[in-house]
């Protein structure tokens, strides 16, 4: 079996190295190809990568390339988790929303509009080169913002799977609570990519007994402690919001933290010297502790058990981002939610889902609405484009703020944006 990371250079691959050969049963890799145009970077988590497999006596060859078209040939499954402007871009999409008084994150808001306007043409060309090279490979995208990126290799006809960690995190953060084995829990996680809620936590399945009202009572405070919200708020909402729902519930409390401390951006970048320099170790054969500060926990497990299943074994009901087809009806079939599924080789079936909170469904309305100006704007460019997508989100709203956010957008990525 052959896997090909596009941004194995990312700092984030040795955790998904480590999984694969930890979890050589689950996905036996014959060929792991880490591609990315960054020759340094690749050098240095190549051949960390390859100590890794060692370590953990592991069959499989580890290879990397800078040449997209040879990484993809003959792959099974092409992993995306690629940065279109590096962590500079990320340094401007947490900072210039600020300016207008909105968030600045990566994937929403602004600057995750920013970030989907440079990432949307680049998956699209990696993907049209995969099916060029090989149409039968599923691509697995992990690649923020997977909504909206999921959403566009499913609308060009591409064999596509999204991927987050906020699901599996949840799910061994509610196990460890709860005194089980994280296999054990089932979650009802509901929403769409980066604004989901729990409404269920289950034990023993997708039929088991729903024991979310139990860990509240019990645990409430630990939970909201770790969400940053008010535990007031989950007894109220009975549900557990993810935490980048804090954005729409705290907008204004999480504007003014964010004035007050250097970006995120700039703490993974200087996160991420520090990685690269522990890389470089000849002696280093394992993924450093320091790994787990940089995010994306649980990506490796999250990743192994897609790919498996896509390619035909591994854990039948995940989390994924896939087409909506009617199971959230008030959204349109071609929405992309984030939902338990059956996946298989034939790719992700969304489960049934409840009854859905107007309080819920109104937000998730509103933002895959944003999301479908988004794409339009990703894909055909333009000012006014741009203009109607910041328009149309709940953090931003207002004509000013996206007036003035739009300008700032165009001149802060105008070398990424094609029409510019």
């Amino acid at each position: 079996m052959k896997l090909t990371v596009v941004g194995g250079g990312s700092t984030y691959t040795p955790e998904l190295v480590d999984g694969f050969a930890r979890l050589r049963d689950t996905l036996p890799v014959g060929e792991l190809v880490l591609m990315d145009p960054a020759q340094d970077r690749l050098d240095l988590v190549g051949g960390l990568a390859r100590r890794i497999f060692a370590r953990q006596d592991h069959p499989g060859r580890i290879t990397t390339t800078t040449d997209l078209d040879r990484a993809v040939d003959g792959a099974d499954a092409v992993l995306l988790q690629l940065r279109v402007g590096g962590q500079a871009a990320r340094e401007q999409d947490e900072t210039w929303p600020l300016e207008c008084g909105c968030v600045g994150q990566e994937t929403t808001g602004a600057g995750g509009l920013a970030k989907a306007l440079r990432t949307v043409p680049v998956v699209l060309d990696i993907a049209e080169r995969v099916r060029r090279t090989n149409p039968h490979a599923w691509i697995i995208d992990f690649t923020n913002p997977v909504g909206i990126v999921t959403r566009a290799l499913l609308q060009a006809g591409h064999k596509a799977v999204g991927l987050c960690n906020v699901a599996i995190g949840l799910q061994r953060k509610f196990a460890a609570l709860l005194g089980v084995e994280p296999p054990e829990v089932h979650l009802d996680h509901m929403g769409l990519n980066h604004l989901t809620w729990e409404t269920g936590v289950r034990l023993g399945g997708p039929e088991g007994e729903d024991v979310l009202p139990k860990l509240l009572t019990e645990h409430g405070d630990r939970i909201a402690a770790d969400l940053r919200l008010p535990r007031a708020l989950l007894d109220r909402l009975s549900v557990v919001p993810s935490y980048y729902l804090r954005y729409y519930y705290a907008h204004d409390e999480v504007v003014r933290e964010l004035g007050t401390k250097p970006s995120r951006a700039a703490e993974v970048a200087a996160m991420e010297r520090q990685l690269l320099t522990m890389y470089a170790d000849p002696s280093l054969d394992e993924k450093p502790a320091l790994l787990a500060k940089r995010g994306g926990a649980y990506y490796s497990e999250a990743a192994v058990d897609l790919a498996a299943a896509l390619l035909g074994g591994g854990t039948p009901y995940q989390v994924v981002n896939t087409y909506n087809r009617g199971t959230l009806p008030f959204l349109p079939d071609d929405a992309v939610i984030e939902v338990p599924a059956a996946v298989g080789a034939k790719g992700a079936s969304p489960l049934p889902v409840p009854s859905v909170d107007p309080l819920c469904a109104g937000l998730m309305a509103n933002v895959t609405a944003y999301e479908d100006l988004a794409l339009q704007a990703a894909l055909h460019g333009g000012r006014t484009r741009v203009f109607r997508a910041l328009l149309s989100h709940p953090l931003i709203g207002q004509y000013e703020y996206a007036e003035a956010l739009t300008d700032r957008l165009i001149a802060h990525n105008r070398e990424h944006l094609a029409w510019a």
